[in-house]
């Protein structure tokens, strides 16, 4: 099984950036497709973005596209969210997950999730 860990939230300004980081350890990370989701208090959890094998196919929710950057560096064994026009409707808990066959906005098709990291928008 594959390990996760997110990093890189914290309290930023409406307008602003922040890219947060998801480290993978215990399998090749290469055999995963990764998608990035979100949860705010008393909310359902949301798909955010995804990234397939290789970093060729990428697909994002309607309401963070234009803004928000999936990729990956296989070779850092880490995936990316980059953030930016950052909105107080982010405001949210961050969640990685990963998955060794299907890439999806379905957070039941991921089989490994991260515990998350806070991303808190100011306006």
């Amino acid at each position: 099984q594959v390990q996760l860990v997110e990093s890189g939230g914290g309290l930023v300004q409406a307008g602003g950036s922040l890219r947060l980081s998801c480290a993978a350890s215990g399998r090749t990370f290469s055999d995963y497709a990764v998608g990035w989701f979100r949860q705010a208090p008393g909310k359902e959890l949301e798909f955010v973005a995804a990234i397939g094998w290789g970093g060729t196919t990428t697909f994002y929710a309607d309401s963070v596209k234009d803004r928000f950057t999936i990729s990956r560096n296989d070779a850092k064994n880490t995936a990316y969210l980059q953030m930016n026009s950052l909105k107080s409707g982010d405001t949210a808990v961050y969640l990685c997950a990963a998955d060794r066959l299907e890439l999806s906005e379905s957070d039941g098709t991921y089989d490994y999730w991260g515990q998350g990291t806070q991303v808190t928008v100011s306006s």
